[in-house]
């Protein structure tokens, strides 16, 4: 019997410890999730197009409304034609200013009622189709600034800011989020889609990264639906799932850790099912999304049957469970991405090895091979390849000049570098451009599986030493040297002393120099003031010489023999 109890009591703390390890939770239908934010993605635009007088053209397509009815507020709007069309019979109570210019087609069903510039009304021959509506506006004021379509509209107003977006000229419709316009001040009815949601009692305590994680699950029976994901935190896991067909696209995907059982699109790239999840039951989806991330318990599970085949699920930043990621600081890399792609970072070292970096400081010899490792976030459990296409470097003088840099790539296997690739170049073809400063950037492309698409590109500045040219051969003399020089030089000067002195006591002549003029010219002092010595009238018995005669000539008295 004692045996019994102790096994009772065994199972029963084993229960207990599974079933804290593995916490769900039982969803109940809300008006609204508070970690999630649902709007529907519909078809529209943004320009940069202003008309030549600085006028912006908008088109607003209004779908159905549940009161029939909604405001229009363009008082404080930057001057604009405003193209109003619904399908649908709505009425409208607009306030706008001088410059807002309105414009309804001959047999719209839109009825407009306001007190306040009447004439800026304006009734044409316009198209209802989305694509000949564009055209006509385009034909009509020279292109579209925006185009946009909202349902279950309350109030739209101009927030007083510049509608242009830099960069895009033409008006290519797609699906969008019109919240993303700051021009516009957007109020509509909630969509009407069945949501419920839940949370274990037990709120999850901070994950060793900070992670928390999201479980989003579309039933069976619902709509089979494009969502959009857009994650305004970071440091977030997410689990998917939905019927077959469900396409998701995450957005800002870099912060994201997620895993699926449909198709996740990423910029350019289709990632194809991670996992199978047939049953759309709460408490399975939960279990599984725990397996998959290996945690003991979630954040939220929300459950939803979507009104539209195209939604946005905004996942919101809440201050109470908020976790400041931290930061990364590589040694010395510049990080550059196109929006929402991976981030990318490129690295230099000096050895094959890939243990010695380069930092910012350090010029590079164009001489030596140079080594580099580019690496890049993992987009959650998926593991991406990077493909280096071609690198280019870009000098930063006054004559900018571009150069195709040749590369090799290195060996790197998954477990030496993952999520990053290497390679190997030189900068010899540069010896002979003066720029010192020059940006290394690389093209990359992201792969999974077999499939590629753009990944963006990586900068990173790299310095090489300044080109000196040759000089001669210069000598470099120490103390001793200088000793050496100055005591052979004394010692020619006592030399040349001697002999002069000796030749004045053999013929009794200065031979041409005065010894105290001498001294006193190689001494650099004024002529010496010394008396001069008369010059003997006896010659010596050597003066019969023809030489010795001609040198004292200037001082002797002609004799009989040379008359």
């Amino acid at each position: 019997m004692e045996g019994h109890t102790v096994r009772l009591a065994l199972l029963l703390c084993i229960t207990a410890a599974f079933s804290a390890s593995s916490q769900t939770c039982d969803p109940k239908k809300v008006d609204n999730n508070p970690c999630f934010h649902m709007r529907e993605m519909l078809i529209g635009c943004w320009t940069s197009f202003v008309t030549e007088d600085k006028a912006e053209v908008h088109i607003l397509n209004v779908g159905a409304t549940d009161q029939g009815m909604f405001s229009l507020n363009m008082e404080n709007a930057k001057p604009m034609n405003l193209i109003l069309t619904s399908a649908n019979t709505i009425y409208v109570l607009y306030n706008i200013n001088a410059d807002v210019h309105i414009y309804l087609s001959n047999n719209s069903s839109i009825s407009m009622h306001g007190n306040q510039h009447t004439n800026n009304v304006h009734k044409h021959d316009i198209p209802t189709q989305d694509e000949e509506l564009v055209k006509w506006a385009s034909m009509k004021f020279g292109g579209v600034t925006s185009f946009t379509t909202v349902r279950n509209l309350i109030i739209i107003s101009s927030t007083g800011t510049t509608g242009t977006k830099p960069g895009s000229h033409q008006c290519v419709l797609k699906n969008e989020d019109a919240a993303e316009k700051h021009f516009l001040q957007i109020e509509a009815a909630p969509l009407a889609s069945s949501l419920s949601s839940c949370s274990p009692q037990q709120l999850p305590k901070n994950q060793v990264d900070g992670a928390e994680l999201h479980i989003i699950n579309i039933p069976e029976n619902a709509i089979v639906s494009n969502v959009t994901l857009r994650v305004d935190t970071k440091k977030i896991r997410v689990f998917l799932r939905g019927p077959q067909g469900t396409t998701w696209t995450v957005l800002n995907a870099q912060y994201t850790q997620f895993g699926s059982n449909n198709d996740i699109l990423l910029p350019n790239i289709r990632i194809q099912p991670l996992l199978m999840l047939n049953s759309d039951n709460a408490r399975d989806v939960q279990r599984k999304a725990l397996e998959v991330f290996n945690v003991s318990t979630f954040t939220s599970y929300t459950e939803l049957r979507p009104a539209s085949s195209t939604i946005l699920l905004v996942l919101v930043n809440n201050d109470a469970r908020a976790v400041a990621e931290p930061t990364l600081e590589p040694i010395n890399p510049i990080a550059t991405t196109a929006p929402h792609q991976m981030p990318l970072l490129m690295q230099l070292y000096t050895s094959p090895d890939y243990r010695s970096p380069l930092d910012g400081s350090t010029k590079v010899q164009s001489d030596k091979r140079i080594y580099a490792e580019i690496s890049g976030h993992t987009f959650g459990n998926i593991a991406l390849t990077i493909k280096v296409i071609s690198c280019f470097v870009y000098s930063k003088g006054s004559f900018p000049v571009v150069k195709e840099l040749p590369f090799i790539p290195e060996s790197c296997s998954s477990k030496s570098c993952p999520n990053s690739t290497r390679l190997s170049f030189s900068l010899d073809q540069l010896e002979e451009v003066m720029s010192t400063t020059w940006d290394l950037e690389c093209s990359v492309k992201l792969c999974y599986s077999e499939t590629c698409g753009e990944g963006g590109k990586v900068k990173v500045e790299v310095t090489k030493p300044c080109l000196q040219p040759p000089t001669p051969p210069c000598f470099d003399f120490g103390l001793p040297g200088v000793l050496g020089i100055a005591f052979g030089g004394f010692l020619i000067g006592v030399l040349l002393i001697g002999a002069l002195w000796f030749i004045k006591i053999k013929t009794g002549y200065p031979t041409g120099l005065d010894m105290s003029t001498t001294a006193a010219s190689l001494s650099g002092c004024p002529c010496s003031g010394a008396k001069r010595q008369p010059v003997s009238n006896n010659p010596s018995p050597s003066e019969n010489s023809s030489a010795n005669a001609s040198i004292g000539s200037t001082q002797s008295t002609p004799t009989s023999s040379m008359a």
